[in-house]
């Protein structure tokens, strides 16, 4: 992609303080309007003062990457880091002869599947060691000397022969008149020389959120705006009979009430049912109007089901065959000749987001254009979304991700942002949409239920001589735009993940359940349910051939660098997976003695490019209460960014995925979500929490690779296969909540 020529004045229009706000149609934050500063290329401004401004053009939900991303670009710039400061990029769109493209990056600026730093990596660095060489060759024209001759220290620019220095400050006025060079010609640093990549770095945005002032989506504020709220199905796919709005239209405050038909059973989802949304000046009036209205509905085509039926149905296609996905060797033969055969079932339910922030998205549809700021993992599907309803060109519309209070990839989807779009264009004025939490839990995209059944044969010496999976899910590629469901196991089965190319005759087999509980990905996807039912059945069969199961592991991977395409065109290379499981192993004191009633289980995962391992070690008294007392976590996931931040998302990712394996289950009856609130969706309490942590990551000359959801898949397995190390008792249905106590 050809970069864009910026002025400074055109810079200013598209940046963001951390006080937040979208320029081009609202007013400009103080500190950016009197911003006297020197914009260089695309990312940075330069001060008079010294401080360097580095925008961050992806989106922020807690992953750090506004952390991670400016620190390439500072280490290739030689910028101090002490004086850099982040603002947020909005996507902005450029028209090119092959049609639409993005202004500040060659990748989507959004955050989903862990590649935002798999894409940027190579992206950034360039970017910065291009106006590295512009502030050398500015000071090289005042000294009257040759670029060669100089050098960079962190902020400024040294002649070497004459000890001679000039601050990045004082050279950004001529840098930026000079030609910039390709980024294919640039130099780049060595690793050795790294001054800011790859050592731990505070979170940027740590001060603000500490204290109270970042600014959230929800937080959004314009001139004149107002506050919708949305009435919605009330089973999955009812639509609109009738509306009866005087009521609503009489409460105080309330401006419009505004209809919305989404899409019929049959169609792609692009939001997740018809509304009603009611429009006021403020939201507490918004809701009031809402609870005015008098909506019939119709029956729901789903109105039979319930999680028992759904189970019910997984259980008797799981009785027939399904599609073979793969059929690597000859597992029938093979499973015939096998000394010992081991098959295990496990489930796994619906599970939904519940961000911390419900969805929420502001819009401002203008006959010229149109400004969104969103809590939005996909800044560009909210730009289609807004050319698809306004008839805009894409140039016109400016997309500003605010951060996110959490996304877990239920952001990924623009719903609530082409409602907000929707409705500013129907009132004509800017319109802030916020959804309750009931809305939130109750029409979420969940993260698919499903049915795992392996079957697993061993020759007379232990060895695994062939492996099946079986998988009866609710698929998440359901309704998906541009998908013609023809392969629905792609989204939640991976054709040719661990253990496939490490057992010599293998299958994978997967059945189609319906439901009309939309779905999509929730934090790594398929990988959670598929490594908790391999890594648990893995571990049972360890015990049941009384093997250790660490040992049994690394049998299985052969220790080898045997590579499958798995994951962002990246490798699988087994050895690296070995790794990890015994850097974990070894940290955890793995096979030293226990007292009763305390045991330690071991997992591992390849996710979205990057392997990580768990053991967990827990604790169960006389009366089957649980503690996690510690989890040692070994993440390889190459070069690590900013460690701190590393070790913050494995934290993060573990606490989250234990949460999840504890409690966490989206029920459906009569063809509607139960749970409405934390009362009944229940989140971990602090007392839960595991008592350590223990993060260790690993060292190798591999690029960086994702981060914010490998730490997710392996805690579950790992804290079952803990149980059972203390308890004899086997759990395969998550959650595990009361089970512990009733097993």
């Amino acid at each position: 992609m050809n970069a864009i020529a910026l002025t400074r004045r055109r810079a200013l229009q598209i940046s963001l303080t951390t006080a937040g706000g979208l320029l081009a149609g609202v007013p400009l934050p103080r500190a950016v309007a009197k911003a006297a500063g020197v914009q260089l290329g695309l990312y940075v401004r330069i001060e008079p003062d010294e401080r360097v401004i580095i925008g961050a053009p992806s989106t922020e939900m807690g992953q750090g990457i506004n952390t991670a991303m400016p620190m390439v670009i500072a280490e290739e710039l030689d910028a101090d880091w002490s004086k850099v400061s982040i603002e947020q990029l909005p996507l902005m769109i450029k028209r090119n002869p092959a049609g639409p493209g993005w202004v500040f990056t060659d990748f989507p600026a959004g955050a989903g599947g862990s590649g935002s730093m798999i894409d940027a990596w190579a992206f950034l660095r360039p970017a910065g060691a291009k106006l590295r060489q512009m502030l050398i060759a500015a000071a090289a024209q005042r000294w009257k000397v040759a670029a060669s001759e100089c050098t960079t220290e962190p902020g400024c620019v040294v002649h070497g022969a004459t000890k001679r220095r000039l601050s990045y400050g004082a050279l950004a006025s001529d840098a930026a008149k000079q030609a910039e060079p390709d980024s294919k010609s640039v130099p780049l640093k060595a690793r050795k020389d790294y001054r800011i990549v790859g050592r731990p770095q505070r979170n940027a945005q740590a001060q603000t959120i500490v204290r109270g002032t970042e600014r959230f989506g929800i937080d959004v504020e314009m001139p004149g705006m107002l506050y919708a709220t949305i009435a919605r199905p009330p089973a999955f796919d009812a639509q609109i009979v009738s509306i009866d709005d005087k009521a609503a239209r009489a409460v105080p405050g309330v401006r419009d009430v505004v209809r919305i038909d989404g899409p019929k059973p049959d169609e792609p989802l692009y939001i997740l049912g018809s509304g009603v949304a009611v429009v006021a000046t403020s939201y507490w009036a918004a809701l009031k109007g809402r609870a005015a209205l008098k909506i019939a509905w119709s029956a729901s085509p789903w109105a039979s089901e319930s999680s028992e039926t759904m189970a019910t149905q997984m259980e008797r296609l799981m009785r027939g065959r399904g599609h073979l996905v793969n059929d690597e060797g000859d597992f029938d033969g093979a499973i015939k000749k096998a000394a010992r055969v081991i098959e295990r079932v496990y489930s796994v339910p619906y599970i939904a987001h519940a961000t911390m922030e419900p969805q929420t998205a502001t819009a401002h549809v203008r006959a010229d254009g149109c400004d969104i700021i969103a809590s939005t993992q996909s800044p560009g599907l909210s730009s289609r979304y807004a050319a698809e309803i306004t008839g805009l060109e894409r140039d016109n519309i400016r997309v500003l991700p605010a951060r996110l209070g959490g996304g877990f990839g239920r952001r990924l989807e623009a719903d609530y942002v082409w409602e907000a779009v929707f409705i500013s264009k129907a009132v004509n004025a800017p319109v802030k949409v916020v959804w309750t939490r009931e809305d939130d839990l109750r029409h979420d995209y969940y993260r698919p239920a499903g049915r795992h059944h392996l079957v697993m044969g061993v020759d007379g010496a232990g060895k695994v001589i062939a492996y099946k999976h079986r998988l009866a899910s609710t698929s998440k590629s359901y309704r998906r735009r541009g998908n013609d469901g023809s392969k629905p196991w792609e989204p939640d089965l991976y054709d040719n993940a661990f253990p496939s190319g490490f057992v010599p005759n293998f299958q994978r087999e997967y059945f189609a359940v319906e439901s009309g509980a939309p779905r999509r990905s929730w934090r790594a996807p398929g990988h959670t349910a598929n490594a908790f039912a391999v890594q648990s059945f893995i571990d049972e069969a360890a015990h049941e051939l009384k093997q250790d199961p660490l040992a049994f592991r690394l049998a299985l991977l052969h220790d080898d660098t045997r590579k499958l395409n798995y994951g962002f065109d990246v490798p699988f290379v087994g050895a690296r997976l070995a790794g990890v499981l015994r850097r974990a192993a070894k940290e955890a004191g793995w096979g030293s003695p226990l007292p009763k009633g305390r045991g330690r289980g071991i997992a591992a995962h390849f996710t979205f490019s990057s392997y990580c391992a768990e053991v967990v070690e827990v604790s169960v008294d006389a009366n089957d209460k649980l503690t996690v007392d510690k989890v040692t976590c070994a993440i390889d996931c190459g070069l690590p960014i900013n460690p701190l931040g590393v070790k913050a998302q494995c934290e993060g990712g573990i606490c989250d995925a234990l949460s999840t394996a504890l409690h966490q289950q989206i029920t459906v009856k009569d063809g509607a979500v139960v749970e409405g609130n934390f009362d009944t969706y229940r989140m971990m309490r602090m007392d839960e929490s595991p008592r350590v942590i223990d993060v260790h990551i690993m060292e190798n000359d591999y690029p960086p690779s994702g981060m914010g959801e490998p730490p997710v898949p392996p805690l579950a397995p790992a804290l079952c296969n803990a149980i059972f190390a203390a308890t004899g008792k086997r759990f395969r249905d998550l959650p595990i909540g009361a089970q512990l106590t009733k097993a």
